[in-house]
């Protein structure tokens, strides 16, 4: 967004902070938000932020038994774990499917997932422990090919039910392409609305998984002219030139 604009909410944000004291408990469930949005843009981009969320949740984590909590550090933990794999020496994505495994940090990953296990153990499912169980099937899988992706869909099943959300059902889409094949992924994904971010992609590759590949071509295509991130946008092109020999003429 234009600089102007970001100075004006900035300004709006101190004016609205300016008048509470310090030391009275603010709403968790918004903290948990603004450390979950510190984490997603260092996850994309600068690796300084999410280091700086996971600190901050250690930190909420030590003053609270909420198991929302635990479920947010134990996401960031699993995400992070897999950082050195994102990128390839020339610092393109990597994704996570071709990801070399090897590179992850286990270490993280194993923490991750006992915090996870301590959360869920409370019986007060919310939907950072739910995120983080999908996350922890991933760590699980030594290999792609032995993802649990049935599972995956149960726990985006899960996710919908908390929270409705749609980038939530989006995902989901994917995840039952990977269980049940492409056509199956792309009936998930006609109960969507097109204009989500990030639809053309997902149905860019459900259609590669149906054997579509004209289609695919196309949908990369439109994907990469809408994307917002120049890495994001660098690899969709990628994906259109790669399956281009298909693309049907107009």
């Amino acid at each position: 967004m234009p600089e102007a604009t970001m100075a004006q909410r900035i300004s709006r944000a101190k004016r609205t902070v300016a008048d509470v004291p310090l030391g009275v408990p603010g709403d968790l469930a918004t903290v948990l938000r603004v450390l979950y949005l510190v984490f997603s843009e260092g996850y994309a981009g600068e690796v300084d932020l999410a280091a700086e969320a996971i600190r901050l949740a250690r930190r909420l984590a030590a003053l609270t038994d909420e198991p929302e909590v635990r479920g947010l550090l134990a996401l960031f933990l699993l995400h992070h774990s897999r950082r050195a794999a994102r990128r390839d020496a020339e610092g393109r994505l990597v994704p996570l499917p071709e990801q070399d495994r090897s590179r992850w940090d286990r270490r993280l990953a194993a923490e991750g997932i006992d915090l996870l296990q301590d959360a869920l153990a409370r019986d007060r499912l919310g939907e950072y422990q739910a995120q983080a169980a999908v996350a922890a099937l991933h760590a699980d899988a030594l290999r792609a090919e032995e993802t649990d992706w049935v599972q995956v869909v149960e726990w985006y099943d899960e996710l919908v039910a908390l929270t409705g959300s749609p980038v939530h059902r989006l995902n989901r889409a994917v995840a039952v392409g990977e269980a049940d094949g492409g056509a199956a992924g792309l009936r998930a994904l006609r109960e969507l609305d097109p204009s989500l971010p990030r639809y053309a992609a997902v149905a860019a590759h459900l259609h590669e998984r149906a054997g579509d590949l004209a289609d695919a071509a196309r949908l990369y295509a439109e994907a990469a002219a809408a994307a917002t991130r120049t890495d994001e946008r660098d690899h969709l092109t990628r994906q259109a030139a790669r399956l281009a020999p298909h693309r049907r003429d107009p």
